[in-house]
């Protein structure tokens, strides 16, 4: 259970899970704390470059002790999204328009 907001996190975003692992794929159960370094390390990575991505937008993100994530914008508003398949509409939200990953302005 999460100290700082008490809920149980009983399941791992596909987006945290290291997919590409052959070994990591094939377990049956997965132990918390194994593997935690490379975790938080490749979670980090993930944060820099959302960061990259967001920053376009006016947006930061961190991680949050290793389970969520806290989206800033530069007025100091935040959202804690759960998960990164979250961060679109946490950042839309916190932009308060609709926002085109695809759009020109954004690939240019």
């Amino acid at each position: 259970m999460c100290v700082l907001c008490g809920e149980m996190i009983m399941s791992v975003h596909w987006t945290d899970q290291p997919l590409h692992d052959v070994e990591y794929r094939n377990k049956k159960v997965v132990v918390a704390g194994e593997s935690q370094r490379d975790r938080r390390r490749l979670r980090l990575k993930r944060v820099n470059i959302a960061n990259k991505i967001l920053g376009f937008y006016g947006l930061k993100m961190n991680d949050w002790n290793g389970s969520r994530y806290t989206l800033f914008d530069k007025k100091g508003m935040s959202k804690v999204v759960n998960d990164l398949g979250g961060m679109w509409k946490a950042a839309s939200d916190l932009c308060h328009k609709n926002m085109d990953r695809l759009g020109p302005a954004f690939l240019s």
